[in-house]
């Protein structure tokens, strides 16, 4: 007997199936860099470490006509701390601010996408 334990995500999601090497894989496209992937579509984003994320390298996420209601933050292959700035700005918005590594960001992004939930992720590249 065997399971079939793939979440089912609703078909033109941004589902990342991969990350490393200096990118993603999303949706079945390969992007190189960083990106902010909201649940309909990926962007480049010129971030390359955590002290990259800013308000304003973010603006991105608040051009969409619904914002998230939750951002996962991959900060790099391994964790630091957010700075102390960001969430006093996203919380004043109404975002949640969930800052990770940015493995367990992918891993996250796709539960939360799975569920339905109103979510974007910011993704610093691994190596």
């Amino acid at each position: 007997m065997s399971l079939d334990i793939t979440p089912l995500v609703p078909a033109g999601r941004q589902v990342i199936e991969a990350y490393g090497n200096g990118g993603f894989v999303i949706a079945g496209t390969r992007y190189i860099g960083s990106v902010i992937v909201f649940p309909e579509r990926t962007l480049a984003w010129a971030a390359a470490v955590a002290a990259d994320v800013t308000e304003l390298g973010l603006t991105p996420l608040f051009e969409e006509p619904l914002p998230a209601e939750i951002l996962v933050v991959g900060c790099g292959p391994r964790f630091v701390p957010a700075p102390g700035v960001l969430r006093p700005v996203f919380k004043a918005r109404g975002v949640m601010l969930e800052w990770m590594d940015t493995g367990a960001a992918c891993r996250t992004f796709n539960v939360l996408l799975a569920e339905g939930r109103p979510v974007a992720a910011a993704l610093i590249a691994v190596p």
